[in-house]
């Protein structure tokens, strides 16, 4: 499957419907296809969430116990072969230094059928140094 230039706007409507919050989870959910996977890392190391019902109770979860305020900015989306890859930027007053990172997407029509999320840049956590 060849990627198709109208692919990106399923990215920007993924990251459109994350920066809502819960208040985004129906437009979320209906990006991803019912067998999807969705691999992310923020439990300290990379767990993937398979089916539409895992990736949702994913999110339900970090919603359900927010952390800091959050601003995530769609810096890039580039097509590589059958991959769309989205870079961004997170940041948050809890950060000394943004949080940076890429997204991988594979489609299945207009919808998502598997996204990983891989941290490059992870801002140090806890109190800073003296």
């Amino acid at each position: 499957m060849t990627v198709k230039d109208e692919d990106p706007k399923v990215v920007e409507e993924l990251f459109k419907a994350m920066q809502a919050g819960p208040d985004g989870e129906e437009a979320l959910m209906a990006l991803f296809h019912e067998d999807a996977v969705f691999t992310e890392p923020f439990s300290g190391q990379p767990k993937s969430h398979n089916g539409k019902a895992e990736i949702r109770a994913s999110f339900q979860e970090m919603w359900h116990a927010p952390g800091p305020e959050l601003n995530l900015v769609l810096d890039r989306v580039d097509l590589e072969g059958d991959n769309v890859r989205a870079e961004w930027t997170c940041t948050s007053d809890a950060f000394p230094t943004p949080m940076r990172g890429y997204d991988l997407f594979s489609l299945k029509g207009t919808r998502i059928s598997r996204l990983e999320v891989v941290v490059t840049e992870m801002p140090p956590m806890g109190p800073p140094e003296a």
